[in-house]
């Protein structure tokens, strides 16, 4: 079945087919009355009607349907089967996230007795079966999706995951000295009886549970059966690779290994089970407001990190046939249930699959985009003198298809320039091996003062925060920690720079970390710019969040936790004016998340009043699009492909005159509460065009597409009759400055948008502009 018709057929019966699970249990427990199916067949229907009313989508089953359209990509035809084992792979990584995340932040609901209502109208009780139920039915098809849709592909390639049985004698005999030489002398059995404490088991690592007694025992009595645990090693490769004579390439899972050559540690004794399984914890932690020195802080941190690797059992993965006693043991143990238990199929924890794609072997059957291109208006030679080339005017890029490698080299440049005074920057993500830090530890030492704001609570990069923020104080940099309960995720870089006309600053704004390698995956905006204006707003923002500030207006930004969601929804409602006054009016946004339940209000008003509204949201969408008397003038859409798409644009339509704002922030309760975020406004004719010809690419796109339904399904966006494919993955590395200044989206008249409502007024720009 094709990947669309799939997509669609699986989605169109509604939030009513995500509880087939919770109809199918069948637990009973001691004293409660029999297994009653129409019973639970209606508490199911209930819930179902209870969440298709509500006139929000709930949070976390919008995220889930964003995983359905990651896995929907290893479906896809149109790609290679280590493509499709990619976003398997990374489907299944995404749930590990929500579980250690999301999941666990439900559970500090349901574990302390505190009270939640979902956006879909659920209390914390019914809305975890609910959810339950729908990732239950998801986990299902991600077998599916490996054992229908990727397995049988396997053969043209000639590789194979095999088992023990597979292998012949020879192999067996590699396989059988790799385990006695690598894999035995790392393992350590940890037995839990009347004697030993039950042991601390790792998330998201496979442990073997094994269930012995002694030989010389007569009795198969509970009390002569002993459980032990053994971890498999993290840093061991999970597939063992066999290169046979006739180019065929067999991988074997480390733990069909391990079934077979357990034994070893058991002497003595016999083994009656041996099952593996998997688990997941909860890491959602806050860090307590704090006014103690750094230190102190950061000793917090590293103390929470330790509370994520204990934190409780939220999911437990099992394969088929697990034992019924051990399985009643652990659930006892964690205080977790059915809902909890997933059982697979076929492997435990598809990223695994990471190591297929990039074994050389199959290095030229694995796709790579193309090279960046320069960015418009720019070539390569005028980028030699990167501070030059930024003073004669401002520079959008758009990555990855324009290069991160000039917001590298302003840096680095201005570590070894003389006439550099200053660099202010925020960090909120590095990639390993970082060339910003090397940059920054650089110009400490050349005497320039620098100073970062390091976010250490960056979510899964705290270590890596911290290590990184050590090394640049103990250079001489001036490093701040965060700042107090706020998080800090906006994307600034500041050089002060003297010039024989005075001191002059240049700076970057951004969508997107300052991390080199993401840089290459994700779709992020930067504005490089010496702006006076942008400048001063810069500096004022700094001095408000690394000191004691309260700033006046800015001109070009939008700040949170200031005000960015009053003047988020200002401008909406002044679109919800412009269209009852019979002005035209229009609104586009391209964020990642949209889940702020006022400012989803506001969107809801506007469309009442005639706005016509287009949103383009990558993953969480609370807002509930075309429902009669509520937004039928709102249509949501949402990327994946390629490309994970991280660019935040709002764009206002302001009767003809646009106004245009990138940044850092979505729309998220966090991002204007919790953050500390910032959005610029596109103040350059040339930049404002680029951006709407984003927006437009972006709502043409029909390759990487899918439709939010007002049921809270997507279905995929497919070429209509002749209509040629567009795949703005590809399209954007060879965008023209001639198609930019064609983008439009909204009408410039009245009249125009009675004839035609989906265009929008041409920016007119000089020579100069050009």
């Amino acid at each position: 079945m094709p990947s669309s018709q799939h997509s669609n057929d699986n989605r169109k019966s509604g939030f009513s087919s995500l509880f087939s699970f919770i109809r199918d249990r069948k637990e009973v427990k001691e004293g409660e009355a029999p297994y009653d199916g129409d019973r639970f067949a209606r508490s199911a229907e209930r819930l179902s009607q209870t969440i298709e009313q509500s006139n929000f989508i709930s949070r976390d089953l919008s995220w889930l349907q964003f995983n359905y359209r990651v896995l929907d990509q290893a479906r896809s035809a149109r790609r290679t089967v280590f493509e499709r084992m990619k976003f398997l792979a990374i489907s299944d990584s995404n749930l590990d996230e929500f579980f250690t995340i999301r999941v666990g932040s439900l559970y500090n609901y349901l574990d302390y007795g505190k009270e939640r209502v979902d956006y879909s109208g659920l209390r914390e009780i019914p809305f975890r079966k609910a959810l339950f139920s729908a990732i239950h039915k998801f986990t299902q098809e991600q077998d599916e999706v490996f054992e229908n849709d990727l397995l049988p592909l396997f053969e043209e390639q000639k590789l194979k995951i095999g088992r023990w049985d597979d292998l012949e004698v020879p192999e067996q005999e590699e396989v059988g000295k790799y385990f006695d030489r690598t894999i035995y002398p790392m393992l350590t059995p940890m037995l839990f009886d009347y004697t030993h404490t039950f042991p601390i088991l790792l998330a998201k690592t496979l442990i073997f549970a094994v269930v012995t007694r002694a030989t010389e025992s007569v009795k198969e009595d509970e009390e002569n059966r002993k459980i032990s645990f053994v971890q498999i090693p993290a840093n061991l490769k999970r597939l063992y690779t066999i290169e046979r004579k006739n180019g065929e390439t067999v991988f074997i899972p480390i733990e069909e290994i391990m079934r077979h050559e357990l034994r070893k540690l058991y002497r003595n004794v016999e083994i009656l089970d041996m099952h593996l399984f998997r688990i997941v914890r909860n890491g959602d932690f806050s860090i307590d407001d704090n006014d103690d020195v750094e230190t102190d802080f950061l000793d917090e941190v590293k103390q929470k990190l330790k509370t994520r690797r204990l934190g409780r059992v939220v999911r437990m993965e099992v394969e088929p046939n697990i034992s019924e006693w051990l399985l009643n043991l652990l659930k006892k143990r964690w205080e977790i249930d059915d809902y909890n238990v997933f059982t697979c199929r076929h492997l435990l924890d598809f990223t695994c699959l990471w190591q297929i794609i990039k074994h050389p072997e199959f290095a030229e059957l694995v796709p790579t985009p193309p090279a960046p291109v320069p960015p418009l208006g720019v070539t390569r030679e005028e980028m030699e003198d990167i501070f030059e080339t930024i003073k004669e005017g401002d520079i959008l890029l758009h990555h990855p298809y324009n290069n991160f490698e000039p917001v590298l080299e302003l840096l680095e440049e201005a570590a070894d320039d003389p006439k550099v005074l200053a660099i202010k920057l925020t960090i909120y993500r590095l990639a390993k091996k970082s060339r910003i830090t090397e940059a920054l530890l650089k110009a400490a030492e050349n005497g320039k003062h620098v100073s970062v704001l390091f976010e250490v609570k960056a979510r899964f990069d705290e270590e890596n925060n911290m290590r990184e923020a050590q090394r640049l104080q103990k250079a001489g940099c001036f490093v701040i920690y965060g700042i107090s309960r706020f998080k800090t995720h906006t994307k600034l870089l500041q050089i002060v720079r003297a010039e024989e006309q005075g001191v002059i600053s240049y700076s970057h704004l951004a969508s997107g970390n300052y991390n080199e390698e993401t840089a290459k995956l994700y779709t992020d905006i930067g504005l490089l710019t010496c702006d006076e204006v942008y400048n001063r707003d810069i500096t004022e923002f700094f001095n408000v969040i690394t000191g004691h500030s309260l700033p006046n207006d800015y001109q070009y930004l939008l700040t949170a936790p200031r005000d960015m969601r009053k003047q988020i929804i200002k401008l909406i409602q002044q679109e919800a004016t412009n269209a009852a006054n019979g002005l035209v009016s229009g609104i586009c946004f391209k964020i990642n998340s949209l889940e702020d339940k006022t400012t989803i209000e506001e969107l809801y008003k506007a469309s009442q009043a005639g706005v016509p509204i287009r949103l383009i949201v990558r993953g969480i969408c609370c807002l509930r699009p075309g429902r009669q008397g509520l937004s039928e003038n709102i249509t949501v859409r949402s990327i994946v492909g390629d490309f994970l798409e991280h660019t935040r644009i709002f764009y206002f339509h302001n009767n003809g005159n646009p106004k245009i704002y990138g940044g850092s922030a979505d729309v998220m309760v966090r991002s204007f509460d919790r953050r500390i975020e910032s959005m610029f406004a596109f103040v350059n004719p040339r930049v404002k065009q680029q951006a709407i010809n984003i927006l437009d690419y972006n709502l043409r796109d029909n390759v990487n597409s899918y439709e939010l339904l007002e049921d809270g399904h997507y279905v995929k966006c497919a070429e209509k009759g002749e209509e040629e494919s567009f795949d703005i993955h590809k399209k954007f590395f060879h965008v023209t400055l001639e198609e930019v200044m064609k983008a439009k989206l909204f009408a410039e008249t009245k009249t125009e948008s009675t004839e035609n409502s989906t265009v929008e007024p041409t920016i007119t720009l000089s020579e100069s502009e050009v």
